[in-house]
């Protein structure tokens, strides 16, 4: 099994697999809109309008697990991101990052993280770089802003 095998629900409730990205280097985070955290939204963006030409797809997967920071539908969360920070990258469906409701996601990236292999994931906005092999290449602490993330993402993207 790879990364891309993993089944996902798009925010709009539509089912696929991580298969579309095949190829692309991929930044996994988990999101809530309700958090201090939450600004990194902007610097997100920004990342995936600078790199998605080159190849970078953000993927975000809010999270209502760490003090019930993302407690809005689907469609809050969507327009939300929308008209507080002009997201456009692909934003899915809530899902657990940790405990015995897991995500198949969240269980492949946790355990194969090069560090903090297994780890529960500590708060909102922690973040997974995958290679464009389908490799969890990084998993980085919710306090990394995004922008500090383009030499990894660069490194990825040339590779």
């Amino acid at each position: 099994m790879s990364v891309y095998d993993i089944a996902v629900t798009t925010i709009n409730g539509e089912e696929q697999t991580l298969a579309a990205y095949k190829g692309k280097v991929l930044l996994i985070v988990n999101t809530a809109s309700k958090c201090g955290l939450t600004p990194q939204y902007k610097g997100l963006q920004e990342l995936y309008e600078r790199y998605h030409d080159k190849g970078l797809v953000v993927l975000g997967f809010p999270c209502n697990q760490f003090a019930g920071q993302e407690p809005g539908s689907e469609e809050e969360i969507a327009a939300f991101c929308d008209r507080t920070y002009g997201v456009t990258f692909p934003l899915f469906a809530k899902v657990d990052v940790n405990g015995p409701n897991t995500h198949p996601l969240y269980q492949y990236v946790k355990s194969h993280a090069p560090e903090g292999n297994g780890e529960d994931i500590e708060w909102n906005f922690a973040k997974f770089l995958i290679s464009r092999d389908g490799q969890v290449a990084k998993r980085i602490s919710p306090r990394i802003q995004p922008e500090e993330l383009t030499g990894d993402i660069e490194a990825l993207l040339n590779a």
